[in-house]
């Protein structure tokens, strides 16, 4: 069986991507892990780690757990369930575990098999708006599995149609197929997106693009894959735009640290596309293998 494993701070954004990855888990038939890190207490003053006594760590934990117990039995009695699926509610697990939001979760994930991971993001400041924090950042540079970025208030659906970023990279069409296997779930559309600046001679380029769509067409066993050209626009604003005009129920990317992923990130623009951006995101590792 598949496994969603959901980071939770108890946040209302963070509850609201647990349901999310309810249905989720409902739709695609996977047992949900609930987790929680528990922050080691760190002294500003001094810049290191202060000893607590193991006893207080123990409480902390526990306190933790009995949070994620509450919510997994919200989560299983249907509280706020705005989509009812006629299948078999998902087991829900949980764990509290002593560390760094990083560690936990890529503990998680190996301990769990986890096919990928949930998270909510926050609903204030800039680049706040579009992550948790800096700590999910961190996640998502280290991490070799997917991680869907749920926004707050984004509820879920059935997913109809998935956009999938690429800049035509041969390391892109993988990932395409890992997507496709997602997508079967729903027997979904995937629309590859590739978004071009101004100047970009599409003609020059054809034959880049066309032995990238015959490498999907070979190696992707999908039906249901559509392409579209984005003209005379940065990454960002293409996105934008494409999420505004185009009816998407989830957009996917890759992550590539020094990339156009980046310019998203880090670039000008970010804050407009944080706030713009209101569908879930599904964001790929760059490197290592990838099971949806």
């Amino acid at each position: 069986m598949k496994t969603i494993l959901i980071p939770t701070d108890f946040s209302a954004a963070a509850n609201n991507a647990a349901r999310y990855a309810f249905q989720l888990g409902k739709s695609i038939k996977a047992s949900l892990k609930l987790c929680y890190a528990v922050s080691l207490p760190v002294d500003a003053s001094m810049g290191h780690q202060v000893a607590w006594p193991l006893m207080d760590y123990s409480s902390l934990q526990q306190d933790g757990n009995e949070e994620l117990r509450k919510l997994s039995l919200e989560l299983e009695a249907g509280n706020g369930m705005v989509l009812p699926v006629e299948a078999e509610h998902p087991p829900v697990h949980y764990a509290a575990e002593i560390g760094l939001l990083t560690e936990v979760v890529k503990q998680e994930v190996k301990k769990e098999k986890a096919n990928f991971v949930v998270m909510g993001t926050s609903g204030s400041g800039a680049l706040s708006r579009f992550f948790l924090g800096s700590s999910s950042r961190e996640l998502m540079d280290h991490a070799d599995f997917p991680i869907l970025l749920v926004p707050p208030g984004v509820e879920f659906k059935r997913i109809e149609k998935i956009a999938f970023a690429t800049d035509l990279s041969e390391g892109d069409i993988p990932l395409i197929h890992s997507l496709s296997l997602f997508a079967r779930h729903f027997n979904a559309e995937i629309l590859i997106v590739h978004v071009s600046p101004a100047g970009f001679d599409s003609d020059v380029h054809q034959d880049k693009i066309d032995a990238f769509l015959t490498e999907v067409t070979c190696k992707v066993n999908y039906p249901k894959i559509y392409y579209r050209h984005v003209k005379d626009m940065g990454v960002d604003e293409g996105l934008s735009w494409l999420t505004r005009h185009v009816a998407i129920d989830l957009l996917a990317m890759v992550h590539r640290r020094h990339h156009f992923m980046q310019r998203i990130f880090e670039g000008s623009r970010t804050k407009k596309m944080a706030g713009h951006l209101k569908l879930p995101l599904l964001v790929f590792p760059s490197e290592g293998p990838v099971f949806l």
